[in-house]
């Protein structure tokens, strides 16, 4: 048999199929998670598409905050290398946006996150004096999401297809179609590559623990956060979209009739 036909033959024999988290509070959270994603916010979205891109990504506002404190910090570093005004003025930049965010009384949830990462890789740069220490977090970050996705995909539960089955309101019935599952597990491959692209160029820039690395560290970190991020959010809309024609049908009558 086949990797390509268990699908298939799980759903023909119930005896043989994996346990399916068909529970109703796992599938709630599940179907929680989907929408509070980016994909999610697509989903429900009924601006165009750029509009709608740019919203899943947290608006101007939040594009800024994950942009512009590790856009300091290169700019500082590059040309004082001087770690602690680098990293300081970096994390200053990430308070600044959420107390901003506070006293708008707006949701601070991203700046938050951004908030912490940045906090936590300041901190383990402050304390070693090495610049190239302000990336270790996000590195085991990438580790951790890539290790994630590589994992969902050898157990045959991708994690796309996870999110977009509950999004869509699927649930795991995907799963029994043998067409969509391979769609949905190459769509996963895809993000395993995604963070593993992030690995193979900073990886070798951090250990080589120069002044000039790190820079270059600071910049990669930059071009292979938003830009590929965005690109492969919107790739993977459009796929699942085809894979779940019927869910946008239906939500489209319900645009007509509202």
């Amino acid at each position: 048999m086949t990797d390509q036909d268990r699908p298939d033959r799980e759903a023909q024999n119930p005896e043989t199929r994996a346990p399916e988290p068909q529970t109703p509070a796992l599938g709630d959270s599940i179907a929680a998670a989907a929408r509070r994603s980016g994909l999610g916010q697509l989903a429900e979205s009924d601006a165009s598409t750029g509009a709608a891109l740019l919203g899943a990504l947290g608006g101007f506002r939040g594009l800024c905050e994950t942009i512009l404190p590790g856009l300091v910090f290169l700019v500082l570093f590059t040309f004082t290398e001087n770690v602690p005004v680098s990293i300081i003025s970096s994390v200053a930049v990430a308070v600044v946006f959420t107390v901003l965010r506070i006293v708008g009384k707006t949701p601070v949830t991203q700046a938050m996150a951004g908030l912490i990462g940045v906090g936590i890789s300041a901190i383990l740069a402050l304390i070693t004096g090495r610049g190239e220490d302000n990336f270790v977090f996000g590195i085991w970050v990438n580790i951790a999401f890539g290790a994630a996705i590589l994992i969902s995909m050898l157990v045959r539960w991708p994690l796309i297809g996870l999110v977009a089955g509950y999004l869509m309101g699927g649930g795991v019935a995907w799963r029994r179609d043998k067409r969509k599952f391979r769609v949905l597990q190459a769509v996963t491959f895809l993000w395993l590559l995604l963070f593993v692209v992030r690995l193979l160029v900073e990886v070798p820039l951090y250990l080589a623990h120069t002044d000039a690395a790190t820079s270059a560290l600071a910049f990669a970190r930059l071009l292979t956060g938003v830009p590929p991020y965005a690109l492969l959010l919107l790739v993977t809309w459009f796929i699942v979209k085809g894979q779940f024609p019927q869910v946008q049908d239906e939500r489209a009558r319900g645009a007509s009739a509202g």
